[in-house]
């Protein structure tokens, strides 16, 4: 457990901000000619966190994450979600709860990374709200710069990563036909290469909550609800302890999910290829039976018969495929339970940011 003695926040010396994160904050406060550490001092900012076995990480990632909270003056919250940890992940996040400030919310099982997004941004009080992963991936000492962003008028700062050389050529190729495939609509576009770590304004934070949907692709409705968004470049740091849990075949269903959560043009592409399909069959039809009626030809070539009916049965099976995804998330939308299921809750309210 953690003593508030050995963690007395007042008497600590006054934390010195990352170089670049003063550049840009000063800037910002230039720009405005507004009074910062006043203006600051009124406002209030919630930090979610996600985590799925991730008590080694967030012992290095929790403190960490107070000195950068404490040097904004504001008022803080830092909330972590377990979903459904089996190592020490909910130990961790509760010692820390003993500390004003923080916040531990312990889902009953594995809700799944967007159930616990939404469990987080349902739980935050904060003016802003700042979404970044337990591995210290995501840097916290961007929160500074995403700050200055938004005291400058931004209401949703979002991580946009400036490079994929760490990923496997597979999943390089998987991203950029996903991104392809779900911005085929012209309604709106998710920012190719944005993560979950980003800032978004209260009013940003509600209008996603009032969303009604259970099947929550969350990159998806960050972009549906729209608001002023400035991208913030970043390379991810290397995972600081453990191994992902994201593998290939979860990242597939992710990108389904997405595609069926925001896109219908599967369904029209199945439409146009029967339609493709069906004319030619009937063309080549009609002209096999023109054929035998005028000049006797018998209709031969049995292969090619059985090659054509195994190749139109693949296309009918790959369309019911389609359909039956659409029809998937309209049973798990009537059937309306919860997203998330809640075992308990520790911790208090927001944290004064003064010092």
């Amino acid at each position: 457990m953690i003593s508030s003695t050995d963690n007395s926040r007042h008497a600590r010396a006054p934390i010195r901000l990352p170089q670049t994160g003063d550049a840009t904050l000063l800037a910002a406060e230039a720009d405005t000619g507004a009074q910062p550490a006043a203006q600051n001092e009124t406002r209030s900012i919630s930090c979610v966190i996600p985590c799925y076995n991730e008590g080694p990480n967030l012992r290095r990632l929790l403190p960490l994450l107070e000195d950068i909270l404490w040097a904004t003056r504001m008022r803080w919250e830092i909330i972590v979600v377990d979903d459904g940890s089996t190592d020490d992940t909910v130990a961790v996040a509760e010692a820390w709860c003993e500390l004003s400030g923080f916040r531990c919310i312990s889902l009953s099982r594995n809700f799944g990374k967007e159930a616990a997004l939404t469990a987080g941004l349902a739980a935050a009080t904060g003016d802003a709200v700042v979404l970044l992963d337990g591995d210290l991936q995501h840097s916290p000492e961007l929160i500074h710069t995403m700050i200055a962003q938004w005291v400058a008028g931004a209401e949703v700062v979002y991580a946009v990563r400036e490079q994929r050389s760490d990923e496997s050529r597979f999943k390089q190729f998987g991203s950029r036909l996903f991104y392809s495939l779900v911005n085929a609509s012209d309604r709106f576009a998710v920012p190719k290469d944005a993560g979950d770590f980003r800032l978004m304004d209260r009013k940003v934070v509600d209008a996603l909550m009032s969303l009604p949907e259970r099947s929550r692709f969350m990159k998806g409705l960050y972009a549906w609800v729209g608001f002023r968004a400035v991208a913030l470049p970043y390379t991810p740091a290397p995972r600081a302890e453990g191994t992902s849990t994201f593998n290939a075949r979860r990242l597939v269903r992710l990108a389904i999910d997405g595609l069926t959560a925001f896109t219908t043009w599967p369904l029209r592409a199945v439409s146009v290829a029967g339609l493709m399909l069906a004319v030619p069959a009937f063309g080549y039809g009609a002209f096999v039976a023109i054929n035998y009626l005028l000049f006797g030809n018998e209709v031969s070539g049995w292969t090619t018969i059985v090659v054509s009916l195994m190749f139109f049965i693949g296309i009918q099976m790959i369309s019911t495929g389609i359909v039956g995804e659409y029809i998937a998330r309209i049973y798990e939308e009537v059937k309306g339970r919860p997203l998330y299921v809640v075992r308990s809750e520790r911790g208090t309210g927001l944290e004064t940011g003064k010092t």
